[in-house]
């Protein structure tokens, strides 16, 4: 959920720990599901330039990457970066006046341990 844009050290070190944890569950066979919400919806473009320090990182677990929330995406105006990335937009949360949103409350309905950076 951080802002690439921030221009922070925190957001890159969030974002680095999350990807950190994300590879730590599939080292060990969890199963494991990456979304982006907020302005974190912007990662993705940022995260495949392979100038990014966590590029490879990403890489690396880039095939459990679920999706983008679709209304974060278009109120952050990263719909177009996540196109170029093949990261799909995520509406399965219809709340009403917005294109929907991705829904967090599935994941825990369905017995998942859910981390949020």
């Amino acid at each position: 959920m951080t802002d690439p844009n921030g221009g922070s050290d925190e957001a890159t070190s969030k974002l680095l720990n999350a990807l950190g944890y994300a590879d730590e569950c599939k080292r060990s066979g969890d199963e494991l599901a990456i979304v982006f919400a907020g302005t974190g919806t912007r990662w993705p473009q940022e995260l495949a330039k392979l100038t990014h320090p966590a590029n490879a990182r990403y890489d690396g677990v880039r095939e459990h990457v679920r999706g983008a929330s679709r209304g974060c995406a278009m109120r952050n105006h990263a719909v177009e970066g996540l196109q170029d990335a093949g990261i799909p937009l995520i509406n399965d949360n219809l709340i009403p006046d917005t294109p929907g949103v991705a829904s967090f409350r599935r994941y825990y309905a369905e017995g998942w341990n859910v981390s949020i950076f």
